[in-house]
């Protein structure tokens, strides 16, 4: 699967703990990145500073759903998830 156009899910919905350049606690989930473009597309996407997670993760159906509300919800949950068995 290939990214959604206008979506940027991923780099809101999630935390994210390494640091991101500018962001060096790396962000809360929900929080949007700062690198996220107002076209939702990622501002540093082929910089070698992009955090690893960022660069191994795969837009997928599972993760992303059939749109952008879909893919913030399932991402959500999975964050929660995650969360609440911490």
């Amino acid at each position: 699967m290939q990214c959604r156009p206008h979506c940027g899910a991923c780099c809101i919905a999630p935390s994210i703990s390494s640091p991101i350049p500018g962001m060096p606690n790396g962000k809360a989930a929900g929080e949007r990145c700062i690198h996220l473009l107002e076209d939702f597309r990622c501002g540093i996407f082929n910089s070698p500073n992009r955090p690893t997670v960022c660069q191994a993760f795969a837009a997928e159906e599972m993760i992303c759903g059939h749109s952008r509300e879909e893919a913030l919800l399932i991402i959500s949950d999975l964050e929660n998830a995650t969360l609440s068995t911490d």
